[in-house]
């Protein structure tokens, strides 16, 4: 068995076993032709539980043979343009040069004496980020798992910044349409159930600071503590961005922390063109970065950022075994005093490979690329009298409904867009996403692809309605 392991005597079966891994891949990305096949959970689901995991195959070729079968073949695969649901992004090659190192080295990224290079990379590339949102020269931050980790943990350093007598009398602002984990984030915390003031947004899905206002107002009055403001810097459903600079006037006034999610719209950091809608993110106390979302990074790469790098003192615990105190007065490096988590991969290594080889700007033509093709897709919506769309986009969200001619029951209405966006998946033509606006299902795509294209975002919008009005046409013949 020792065979298996990675080490200097088996570095040429490393290579081997991997280039085949590769070349598999590889191929399936080329042959490639739709995003999905469609399968289904009770026709997967025998395939995966009829494999004896204590029966090894005791062959990477015939363990490849059978990935094939159950995961590759049935794959949903961001790459493909007609992917247009989630916040997936198709990845860009040096990434996914550094994740086989990543892999393969296993460095940990906790403390000096696991990573040493690694820890300075990932500081290099706090660093880099901290200058581009423009937080100042005290600023820091740590990469995390992904936009959740990075809200929880900006939401655990403005609580204990807050240094409120009880944590009963806590409140978080966030606005209406803002991330389910600002939400989760107070539960995990401790805080009552009420701590989440939820803000109202306007037509443009934007938080009202009009709004927001009035409730930093009653809390003061309440003898309540405003512990943060989240903004957001890219809604999961509409792409908006609140009003960053109002926002950052009324945290002032009120001295409560703000905290930007910009898990979504952090692309416009390395943008050519749209860099000036998230004008204001420089006056945040603490900011959440996707690199896996808008910087075309394999998952994870995330991070969350912040102004005073002292306030991540609150996340840091000394271990005898792993960091005692003494290695701070050694100026010893160790990522884990800022991080909720311990042991950690090397993710920062993929952002910086992608850097040195293509560059900010080339990260920010792709962005700019896919939001421009939203603001094309929005148009042919708002002409198509098939359609009615939600909002114009700032980043690259559509949200939209197929309307019916024939047909005015909204709850009709919803069923032939659900039946619609499952009948595409089960098709697997394309992958769209739904969501709710004011209690009504609407229908969602999520641009992320710059080989998408306007004939791409065309042609599923008639896939779509062919569905729903084969589901309508259905309805109608079981009625009669």
């Amino acid at each position: 068995m020792r065979s298996h392991l990675l080490n200097d005597t088996t570095a040429e079966r490393y290579r081997r076993s991997v280039t085949e891994g590769v070349e598999r891949v590889a191929a399936k990305l080329a042959a490639t032709k739709r995003p999905f096949t469609g399968v289904a959970v009770d026709e997967l689901a025998p395939r995966i539980d009829g494999i004896d995991l204590d029966r090894p195959l005791l062959d990477e070729g015939a363990a490849l043979d059978e990935l094939e079968e159950v995961y590759l073949r049935d794959a949903v695969y961001f790459h493909h343009p007609r992917y247009l649901a989630h916040l997936n992004c198709p990845v860009v090659i040096p990434a996914v040069l550094g994740e086989a190192v990543i892999s393969a080295v296993n460095s940990s990224l906790d403390t000096w004496d696991q990573s040493a290079g690694g820890t300075l990379i990932e500081r290099k590339l706090v660093d880099w980020t901290t200058e581009r949102i423009g937080l100042g020269p005290a600023a820091d931050g740590v990469f995390t798992s992904g936009g959740t980790q990075s809200n929880l943990q900006a939401l655990l350093l403005a609580r204990e910044e807050a240094k409120g007598e009880s944590l009963a009398d806590l409140r978080i602002f966030a606005s209406e349409v803002s991330h389910f984990s600002v939400r989760k984030s107070a539960k995990l915390l401790g805080l009552s159930a009420d701590s989440v003031v939820s803000i109202p947004v306007g037509q443009d899905k934007r938080m009202q600071t009009v709004a927001l206002a009035h409730e930093l107002e009653r809390c003061r009055r309440d003898g309540l503590v405003p512990m943060a403001v989240v903004a957001t810097a890219g809604t999961t459903d509409f792409g908006s961005i609140d009003p960053l600079p109002e926002i950052a006037e009324l945290c002032e006034q009120f001295g409560t922390w703000m905290h930007v999610d910009a898990a979504y719209g952090c692309g416009l950091l390395a943008s050519l063109r749209n860099r000036d809608r998230i004008d204001g993110i420089e006056r945040a106390d603490s900011v959440t970065v996707d690199y896996h979302k808008s910087f075309f990074q394999p998952v994870s790469s995330s991070a969350l950022l912040v102004r005073d790098a002292a306030t991540l003192r609150h996340a840091t615990y000394h271990a005898e075994y792993l960091n005692p105190r003494r290695m701070v007065h050694e100026r010893i490096p160790n990522q884990v005093d800022k991080s909720l988590q311990t042991t950690r991969r090397f993710d920062a290594l993929k952002l910086w490979m992608t850097l040195r080889v293509m560059g900010a700007d080339g990260i920010g033509m792709l962005f700019d690329e896919v939001c421009e093709l939203a603001a094309q897709g929005w148009r042919m919506l708002a002409a198509d009298p098939r359609y009615d769309v939600v909002v114009e986009p700032s980043l690259s969200t559509l949200v939209f409904r197929y309307i019916p001619a024939s047909v005015t029951d909204p709850a009709e209405i919803d069923r032939a867009n659900l039946y619609a966006r499952k009948a595409l998946f089960a098709s697997g033509d394309a992958v769209v996403a739904g969501t709710k606006v004011g209690g009504r299902h609407f229908l969602k795509f999520t641009l992320l692809n710059p080989e998408t294209t306007a004939d791409d975002i065309s042609a599923v919008l008639d896939l779509i309605a062919g569905h729903a009005e084969q589901y309508l046409g259905e309805s109608l013949d079981r009625a009669s």
